[in-house]
Order: structure tokens, then C-alpha cells, then sequence
């Protein structure tokens, strides 16, 4: 495992933020839905692809805090950008497990 400094660890902006919509994205190569993601009034409202399929569905996520990459530069997968990336961990056959806090905190705190 590649070790690094802190200012490295300091520079990912690690934010917590609350589904506001979730659709399916059938043009994705993997399953996946899109995302609108409130991280509150600094950040606001970004959007995301996120291969959750597995264990989500779409109305269960709308209102669920998550944790998100917020100043990653967009990505352009398939015919949406992606401005964010939901983080997640593996679960034991591959699918994704959202990397959520276990209580309620303001939008777009920030992973200290």
C-alpha cells in the first residue's frame, strides 16, 4: 500500500450530501443510476452516476445522506456528466455498498 501525506488526504473533498433524485441510466455500460446529490447552499446540487444497482433502488434512495468526491473534474459517461463521485466499499461478490454517516450531519460537511 502506497502511503501519503496529509496535504494529499486534505485536498479530497470528502462531503456529505442528500439524494434528491435517483433514475435508472439505461445507456450506462455497467448498471448504474443518476444521482442528484444536495450538498447544501456552498456546493449545491451535483449529479453522479453510481453503480448501486444491487442493493438500491431508486425510491429507497431518495433522502439518504451520502458521501461523495465533490472536486473530482466532471466526467463524461455516456450522455450525462458526472460531477461527483458516491463512495462506496465492495461488498464479498463485487456489488456496492454506499459509505454512509451513521447520523444525521449538516450538507456538505466535510470527512475530517
Amino acid at each position: 500500500m502506497e502511503s501519503i501525506a496529509w496535504d494529499d488526504f486534505t485536498r479530497v473533498e470528502l462531503r456529505v450530501g442528500r439524494v434528491i433524485d435517483a433514475q435508472p441510466f439505461p445507456q450506462a455500460r455497467k448498471p448504474a443510476y443518476i444521482l442528484q446529490v444536495d450538498f447544501g447552499d456552498e456546493i449545491g446540487v451535483k449529479k453522479s452516476s453510481a453503480q448501486i444497482t444491487t442493493h438500491y433502488q431508486p425510491k429507497d434512495l431518495i433522502g439518504r445522506l451520502v458521501v461523495a468526491v465533490v472536486n473530482f473534474p466532471k466526467k463524461q459517461i455516456g450522455p450525462i456528466r458526472s460531477e461527483c463521485l458516491v463512495t462506496g466499499f465492495h461488498d464479498e461478490d463485487g456489488a456496492v455498498v454506499l459509505c454512509v454517516p451513521d447520523q444525521s450531519v449538516p450538507l456538505g460537511s466535510k470527512l475530517l
